[in-house]
């Protein structure tokens, strides 16, 4: 399933906003904002590191699913940046 990093960041400013205004309002203290506001990081951190596991893993699935196409635009570019660069010189 694929990590829905905006959504995660957007609850992480939504939840901030709240924790400001209970702390504006005199419910909570300075200092459980403090532990709060480090939770929440710890939270979107480890959103944050699933959406960059699952992009590296969808990049080398792809990667080698499409290997032999790659090999040969590689070669196709190869061999053309060289035609190209003979017909210069001539």
């Amino acid at each position: 399933m694929f990590p829905n990093l905006l959504e995660a960041t957007k609850n992480y400013w939504r939840k901030l906003d709240e924790l400001e205004a209970a702390y504006q309002q005199g419910k909570i203290p300075l200092e459980e904002v403090d532990v709060r506001v480090a939770e929440l990081i710890k939270e979107l951190a480890i959103e944050r590191r699933a959406a960059f596991t699952y992009f590296r893993h969808s990049c080398q699935h792809w990667l080698t699913t499409q290997r032999e196409t790659l090999i040969g635009l590689a070669v196709l570019a190869l061999v053309t940046y060289a035609w190209v660069l003979n017909s210069l010189t001539f």
